[in-house]
């Protein structure tokens, strides 16, 4: 069933004693804004897991394939679908591929992967399938409060090679160092377009998924680096028409966070904060808000 009404949404997951999201040109350590000192955590990031949930769910068969995946060849992915489209590629005399059954190629890729009538997707290198404009948007997710990276010394009582070992006169250890940020409860703002899911196909059907997705996508990305991260608070403002009845600021400005008692120290647990909507504490994973 086809999307006629938009929605935005705010997220909140926590992380306990884990790196929620590495920077790699920093040593990996988790991402805080330098000038603030709250974490982040990129979109990029929370849309890997939302494609990684839906492909354990679905076993990766249409129309629940995922595009952007481990080790994943795109361009291969493009030619599946003008072999589909019975398309002879070769044929093309070295110009750029696709000519006219482009438009044909985007819908088939739509029909197809979840994550690019989800998320979009830009399919124009080598073989051209075209570009997507996803109807779901997702913002950086910013701690509510700061953030402390701390550095732990770990020890691996093992070495790589014969070398490493002669050169320790079998002690055989391995230093390593591994970031954490003891606590952190973390907001992401999200938005859904009715016209845009219109045009790549994202239907009820799949917005139910991207909500399940949310809830369980961290039960199923367990690692140590991670630590404890869990989703809390999923609250959906659901307009009646498929451009919205209002602006999303005015939405957004109606949830709030609060500490319960910041006398007791730093917060190291989900327990220490209220989340409200317009004065009334939220309990529930998901409340959906009618606008």
């Amino acid at each position: 069933m086809n999307l006629n009404k938009r929605y935005d949404f705010v997220y909140f997951f926590d992380v306990k004693d884990g790196n929620p999201n590495g920077d790699p040109d920093a040593g990996n350590l988790p991402r805080v804004d330098a000038e603030t000192g709250n974490g982040l955590v990129t979109d990029v990031c929370l849309k890997r897991k939302v494609r990684n949930y839906v492909g354990l769910m679905k076993g990766e068969k249409p129309p629940y394939e995922i595009y952007v995946k481990e080790k994943a060849v795109l361009n291969n992915q493009h030619e599946r679908a003008y072999k589909a489209l019975g398309v002879d590629l070769s044929s093309d005399g070295g110009k750029r591929k696709g000519g006219d059954k482009v438009e044909d190629a985007r819908k088939w890729m739509c029909q197809n992967f979840y994550d690019i009538r989800t998320f979009g997707a830009v399919m124009s290198t080598g073989v051209n399938c075209g570009q997507v404009r996803g109807p779901v948007q997702l913002t950086f997710a910013r701690s509510v409060d700061q953030v402390i990276s701390s550095e732990h010394s770990i020890t691996r009582m093992a070495v790589t090679t014969p070398k490493e070992a002669e050169e320790q006169s079998g002690d055989n250890r391995t230093m390593g160092r591994k970031f954490t940020i003891p606590y952190g409860l973390y907001r992401a703002y999200g938005f859904v377009s009715a016209p845009l899911a219109n045009q790549t196909g994202f239907s009820e059907e799949d917005l139910a998924l991207f909500w399940e997705a949310l809830q369980s996508m961290f039960e199923h990305d367990r690692s140590a680096a991670r630590g404890l991260m869990s989703a809390q608070r999923l609250i959906i403002f659901e307009h009646s028409s498929p451009m919205g009845n209002k602006p999303v600021q005015e939405l957004f400005d109606r949830i709030k966070v609060e500490r319960k008692d910041t006398k007791t120290g730093p917060a190291r647990d989900f327990s220490a904060y209220t989340i409200s909507l317009d004065g009334k504490a939220l309990t529930n994973f998901k409340t959906v808000v009618s606008v």
